[in-house]
């Protein structure tokens, strides 16, 4: 088999090729409209059972692209050559699901949350839903209301998810178990640190960002579906090496 074959039969180039292709694709010709491939919150009238799919292959800058291809190519390629093309494909694919799944089911504990808020505040359902579907502002009927639980509250439901860093966190979780010793140095951080330490506290900053709203990564981040991608893939590779030959 010839240099090029190889790239070309690798699964982890071709998920990098897809995910690049598919951006600029997008761009081109809808200058980043929405084109029906978003994650869209269930009770939106957008949501489609294949987002939870098709999410993945999707990212809303090419800075948001450029960080998860090189994350998923640094370390898929290594985890498809101790699995194989099928394995990686398949690992990357349900990571990228249980992310969507995890972030579907916070948003709707969110959602949920603020709507009962709004109830005990004395606010009747058409007022309620006025402020998820239109946005609008009914904190002056209310001292106690907060206008950022109410634009939360608009976002929720609006706001959809875009890109692979659910299932790229679920590759960085399999890399750790497999190869915890590995030093890994970051773009950020140019100070070799072993794999079994930079990935635990790459997820207990999601965690602290998810529950605080304060983000090191800027805002508008998913950090529960990063977090749900690690979950499936440390309970994928965990079922793996029980069931392993």
């Amino acid at each position: 088999m010839t240099s090029f074959q190889e790239i070309a039969a690798s699964t982890t180039n071709r998920l990098v090729a897809a995910n690049v292709a598919i951006y600029f694709v997008l761009q081109a010709f809808l200058a980043g409209a929405p084109s029906g491939f978003e994650l869209y919150f269930w009770q939106n009238p957008a949501f489609q059972l294949w987002q939870p799919i098709s999410y993945m292959f999707l990212h809303a800058t090419f800075t948001h692209l450029l960080f998860n291809m090189i994350a998923l190519w640094s370390f898929g390629r290594v985890l498809e050559r101790v699995w194989g093309g099928r394995r990686m494909l398949i690992f990357f694919l349900v990571c990228g699901v249980g992310a969507a799944l995890v972030h579907l089911g916070y948003s709707q504990f969110q959602f949920q949350s603020i709507y009962s808020q709004l109830q005990a505040a004395g606010f009747a359902d058409s007022q309620i839903d006025s402020v998820y579907l239109a946005g609008r502002d009914i904190s002056a009927a209310a001292s106690d209301i907060d206008r950022g639980l109410l634009q939360q509250f608009y976002t929720t439901y609006h706001t959809p998810a875009v890109g692979a860093s659910g299932a790229v966190y679920g590759i960085l979780v399999a890399f750790a178990l497999l190869f915890p010793d590995f030093k890994v140095i970051l773009i950020f951080l140019p100070i070799p640190v072993a794999a079994r330490y930079f990935v635990p506290v790459l997820l207990l900053i999601d965690l602290s960002a998810g529950i605080t709203g304060v983000s090191l990564f800027g805002y508008n981040i998913a950090h529960f579906a990063h977090l749900g991608g690690a979950l499936a893939g440390f309970l994928m590779v965990q079922y793996w090496l029980r069931h392993s030959r």
